[in-house]
């Protein structure tokens, strides 16, 4: 598995071929830079440290400024690393593109975190019905009802469905479609909706 890190920029839509409009999301995917190379020799395993965006240098602590500096690459503010990769193909400093990587048609995963909605009551969090309206009950439209029995058990089992903090959790959507890729622009056109909000980070994973 391959992949890259990217920003959400929102939503559009482009016509297929047959002339259909599809819904995609347009994510600027890197460019991304190796920071680190990881090898099964040294660390146990083969992976790619990859950054993303640049960072202020000013905005850097000097762990991370030295780090970056033996890179050779400016500082960044995303860092991820990555399995998948053949390291035996990539230097630390190299530039690693969209378009070598992905290709239209491709399936892919897109990882991210989704929209905090704060809290939020059982009828938006987990599509509860609501109550009645009827015998005067104009207060408990939205209220989750009865929570545990009396006697027995005595207790409110453990994972009972109540109001509470929403959103805001890293989200991974699978078998999206790469409709068109940009490289000029470092875009990628997704088939669909994919967590986050606008200028969020995602990782964006190739499905074998």
């Amino acid at each position: 598995m391959t992949a890259i890190l990217g920003k959400k920029l929102g939503m559009t839509s482009v016509f297929d071929e047959k002339g259909e409009s599809l819904p995609c999301t347009v994510i600027e995917a890197g460019p991304c830079f190796v920071a680190q190379i990881k090898t099964k020799e040294k660390d146990g395993y083969e992976a790619l440290q990859l950054g993303f965006e640049e960072k202020k240098e000013r905005l850097v602590n000097k762990p991370l400024a030295g780090h970056f500096k033996k890179a050779g690459i400016a500082a960044k503010k995303l860092l991820r690393e990555f399995r998948g990769f053949d390291v035996s193909k990539y230097q630390v400093g190299a530039e690693v593109r969209v378009d070598s990587i992905f290709a239209k048609g491709d399936i892919v995963s897109v990882q991210g975190q989704s929209k905090g909605k704060g809290f939020q009551g059982v009828v938006k969090r987990h599509h509860f019905g609501g109550g009645v309206r009827t015998h005067g009950q104009s207060d408990r439209q939205r209220a989750p009802g009865s929570i545990g029995s009396s006697s027995y058990p005595s207790r409110v089992f453990k994972g009972m469905r109540m109001a509470g903090r929403m959103g805001g959790e890293n989200v991974t959507v699978k078998n999206l479609r790469v409709v068109q890729i940009i490289p000029e622009s470092n875009l990628i056109l997704i088939l669909g909706s994919v967590p986050g909000y606008n200028n969020s980070y995602v990782e964006i994973h190739k499905e074998q």
